[in-house]
């Protein structure tokens, strides 16, 4: 028989979530997390299906988890330097001229792959020479790191291999009655995010 203590069940935090108290990092965009002012945990969903029966139909929960946007709002330096950041990554991975863009995109990620020789891989995308090309430079890590209400980091959760999907366009406007500084909202998406406590190597999987 299992006897359960209530006392036990109480929960140690009573402190509310804060949505002001974040800090968002990412590699590949320095000027961009500088001026972020809004950023996500995204949802995700399992789905299921469901078995037959000469009843009612049984619920099975699904087996692939789907993962909801990262979406990012930061304002706009007056040079427009975080937001050419941005652009030049989608440039990059779309390469709307050229292929070399594409190339470009590689050698501006070598940095986080040092041991690469970008000179084996054809500067056209989606082919190389001698082996198959890492997508690696063309991706990048992220963490948010929620503080608590005295600004100290509590927990992180870590994006790996995202990379931007849209961003939205700025709107000039001479007729604006007060100053609305500039804002952009960028899309990624990932391969998936982790719970890990702050500075751990590890990733901490929660479960009731």
């Amino acid at each position: 028989m299992t006897i359960t203590n209530s006392f036990t069940r109480q929960p140690t935090k009573l402190d509310y979530a804060s949505p002001t108290q974040f800090k968002f990092s990412i590699s590949k965009l320095p000027k961009v997390e500088y001026f972020c002012t809004a950023v996500n945990i995204p949802g995700v969903n399992l789905g299921e299906t469901t078995q037959a029966t000469p009843l009612k139909r049984i619920p099975i929960p699904g087996d692939t988890l789907v993962y909801e946007p990262l979406q990012m709002t930061f304002l706009v330096d007056e040079n427009l330097e975080n937001f050419q950041e941005i652009h030049g990554w989608l440039v990059g991975l779309g390469f709307p001229r050229d292929h070399k863009e594409f190339q470009n995109l590689l050698r501006a990620g070598s940095d986080r792959f040092p041991n690469r020789n970008t000179s084996n891989v054809s500067s056209e995308a989606g082919r190389s020479k001698y082996a198959a090309a890492d997508a690696g430079p063309t991706l990048s890590d992220a963490t948010l790191t929620v503080l608590s209400s005295k600004n100290n980091a509590q927990v992180e959760i870590r994006f790996r291999d995202l990379y931007p999907t849209g961003v939205t366009g700025l709107q000039y406007n001479q007729q604006a009655a007060d100053v609305d500084y500039l804002t952009a909202t960028v899309s990624f998406s990932y391969l998936i995010y982790d719970f890990a406590n702050v500075g751990s190597s590890t990733t901490t999987v929660t479960s009731s």
